[in-house]
């Protein structure tokens, strides 16, 4: 039995992921009348008056819902929210183990922009953040924004941010193995939709080097008649030289290759055109744009895919428990730019120099001990800049 044949027979098992669990005993009279009425009317009481108790009163200050409309849902495409559901719990799981934090899954049977954004800034109040996911661009890019407009809770898109910051840690660690500095990479994106689009902007904020992007009509240039609205804005600030043409073009003499677009798409001659010791991170799921002995085949030093089965798996369990625990932890407003950097440097900071290697350079996604460090440089970097309530 392989391991979609056994993922499906243990969800037939379990018949979902999660449950609901009690916090206070029913065993008597009296539990029943404290914990339900009439002694509940107390606390609702006390929030009528200040709504603030609710995150003393309530579990709020520990509960997110993980939202998706299903458009987006893996490598799977547009399926639908009851069919993106198992994935919705899946991350809930994740939450709950690494981070300890609760979250809850809501599936949004619409596509409408301003219907989920409606949906989602209705039901607020019950949760201490937001982790949107599983949602296509562009659409995703202004429901975020809109969120982060209507809400007074943290708003986070972990597709596009969560993965943006795991590979900011990667390439922090492949950078000092492959003996590059900050700022003199020249770096090729395949994939300009939601993760590609947050992960260039995070690297140029973090000063990594140049960015060249490519989606599936070739390089991302400024002018070009096939870009989008977020494609053409996001050429205004990668592809100075207004390179034109294919991905085999944008990658001869690349530094670094990042994937996240489909199976296939770099092959080992290509890699074989880029900077000696390139990195290849490829993080197409499950079949990523090359297998990593291809890369090597073709002179990569570093090779990372978001597969289990090969060494450095890019996975954004390793961001998003640890980024929530520490938001929720201090009641940050919102999830800022220095707070990402920091997680980035915090999950990069878990590898010390003498244990770096080509194939170590990203903590193992079962490594509880990186959420508790992400959370305490993402709630640390709140405080300092004293956007906590």
């Amino acid at each position: 039995m392989d391991t979609k044949e056994l993922s499906l027979k243990k969800h037939y098992d379990w018949n979902g992921k999660i449950e609901v669990v009690s916090r206070c005993k029913i065993d008597s009279m009296e539990d029943l009348a404290v914990a339900y009425t009439p002694g509940v009317a107390q606390p609702c009481l006390a929030i009528a008056e200040d709504k603030e108790l609710s995150w003393k009163l309530t579990r709020r200050n520990n509960l997110v819902a993980v939202v998706t409309d299903g458009s987006a849902v893996l490598g799977l495409g547009d399926i639908g929210p009851e069919a993106g559901m198992p994935v919705m719990e899946g991350k809930c799981v994740l939450f709950k183990e690494f981070a300890d934090v609760d979250a809850f899954p809501i599936c949004i049977d619409s596509q409408d922009v301003d219907t989920i954004v409606d949906t989602v800034a209705l039901i607020s109040k019950s949760f201490g953040g937001i982790n949107l996911e599983d949602i296509a661009a562009p659409r995703c890019f202004e429901i975020e924004e809109k969120l982060k407009q209507r809400c007074d809770i943290p708003v986070f898109h972990d597709d596009q941010h969560g993965t943006a910051i795991v590979v900011a840690a990667a390439l922090l660690n492949a950078m000092k193995v492959t003996g590059r500095k900050m700022g003199t990479a020249k770096i090729v994106i395949n994939g300009a939709g939601a993760a590609g689009t947050a992960i260039a902007k995070l690297l140029l904020q973090m000063n990594f080097g140049s960015i060249t992007m490519c989606d599936r009509y070739g390089i991302v240039c400024a002018g070009e008649d096939w870009l989008t609205d977020a494609q053409e804005k996001l050429a205004q600030i990668t592809n100075l030289e207004h390179q034109k043409g294919l991905l085999a073009d944008a990658v001869k003499g690349a530094d670094i290759f990042i994937g996240v677009s489909r199976p296939g798409m770099l092959t080992t001659e290509m890699v074989s055109t880029m900077a000696k010791d390139s990195i290849v991170l490829a993080m197409a799921n499950p079949t990523p744009e090359i297998m990593p002995e291809d890369a090597k085949k073709g002179g990569a030093k570093v090779v990372g895919t978001g597969r289990s089965d090969y060494p450095n798996q890019i996975n954004n369990v390793l961001i998003f428990p640890g980024l929530f625990k520490g938001v929720l932890s201090v009641r940050a407003k919102q999830i800022t730019e220095d707070m990402k950097i920091s997680a980035a440097y915090a999950l990069a900071g878990i590898i010390s120099d003498e244990e770096l290697s080509p194939e170590y350079i990203i903590p193992n996604a079962l490594n509880k001990e990186v959420a508790k460090k992400v959370a305490e440089a993402v709630a640390k970097t709140a405080v300092d800049a004293q956007i906590v309530k």
